[in-house]
Order: C-alpha cells, then structure tokens, then sequence
C-alpha cells in the first residue's frame, strides 16, 4: 500500500531533507517541478512531446542521484532547473541539432515584455504577429532567448537567473540589456516596427 504524504506543506529544502532518508519523497518534488520544467524545457528547446518526456525523466534522474551536492544556500528550484538546462544543452550536442524559437502564446508575452526598456510589463503594438515574433526569435543568440524565457516566461528574479546560469547577477543584467537590444535590431532590419 502507498503511503500518502503531505507535499503541500513542505519546502523544497525540506523535501529535500525528508528524500536523504526516505526516497518516496522525492516524487514530491517531482510533481513539482514536473510542469515547470516540462515548459522551460519546450521553450528553450521546441522539442516534440516524447523527447521532451526524455529529456525531463533524465533531469529528475540526475537531480535524485546529485541530490547530496544539493547546496542549502541555494534554492532548489534554481538548482534543478540549471541541472535542466545543462542536460537540453547535453542534449542539442549529442544530436547536432539547433533549439526552436520560442512560439505560440509565449511569443507574444516576450514581445509584450521586451518593447520598452524602462518597463519590461508595458504592453506591446498588436500588429507584430506570433509568427514574426517566432521568426525574430528563432534569429538570436541562444544564451539571449536563455535569459529572456528565465526571466520573463520562468518569473526568475536576477539571482535565480545567476544560479541557473552560473554567471554573476551583474551579466545577467547585461545579457538581458544586450537581448533586448538584439531583440529590437532584428524587429529592424526585417521591416518590422513596435
């Protein structure tokens, strides 16, 4: 008989303490995490469904198996989705292949939130389609629409975005300064205006 346990309740660091000693919690934070990273996953990657499941099965399979190098002075969402990013990286190499752009609905929430400089939340011009938008995202650097999806599609605040990545909140600063300009130079030179 399965024994019922009270997620809910609980931190991730505590989970994580109660998984040390007794695995059965760890599906707790599985659950989780299950349809974060799942969406991280198909936003920084565009990979079909059964990759996808893959790629999110050998994520939880490693976070279990380095959960004792889990650092209490980090959160655990940060750390799980860096080990989720570096596998899709892991995961492009092994198959020569290039990520998809962002598309559909979260497109246009990049779109809506990247427009003005000063205020990332202003709400963009409706005449950029998803379509475009897709386009003008699938044209930049990859550790730009990296950093946009963390911050603007994840809800990641600069030190999040700096555990993840492991770089300083300083860079992650200026990697979000620079996509929004590469951002609006590609919207340019294809014609298209905010």
């Amino acid at each position: 008989m399965a024994v019922i346990r009270d997620c809910n309740h609980k931190s991730d660091e505590e989970l994580v303490e109660l998984t040390l000693s007794d695995q059965g919690w760890y599906l707790c934070l599985m659950k989780r995490y299950e349809d974060k990273l799942a969406r991280f996953i198909r936003r920084i990657s565009g990979v079909n469904d059964q990759d996808l499941e893959d790629i999110l099965q050998d994520v939880f399979i490693k976070a279990y198996r380095n959960l004792n190098n889990f650092d209490l002075d980090l959160k655990f969402s940060s750390w799980i989705y860096r080990i989720c990013r570096n596998h899709v990286i892991s995961y492009y190499r092994k198959v020569q292949s290039r990520p998809q752009a962002i598309g559909g609905d979260d497109g246009e929430m990049i779109l809506n939130l990247i427009q003005d400089e000063n205020d990332p939340h202003a709400v963009m011009d409706e005449t950029l389609s998803n379509e475009k938008i897709k386009n003008v995202l699938s044209h930049m650097d990859k550790k730009y629409q990296e950093v946009i999806v963390l911050k603007y599609l994840e809800d990641k605040d600069y030190q999040e975005i700096s555990d993840i990545l492991k770089k300083p909140v300083g860079t992650v600063g200026t990697l979000l300064s620079r996509a929004k300009k590469q951002f609006k130079q590609i919207v340019q030179k294809q014609g298209t205006e905010f």
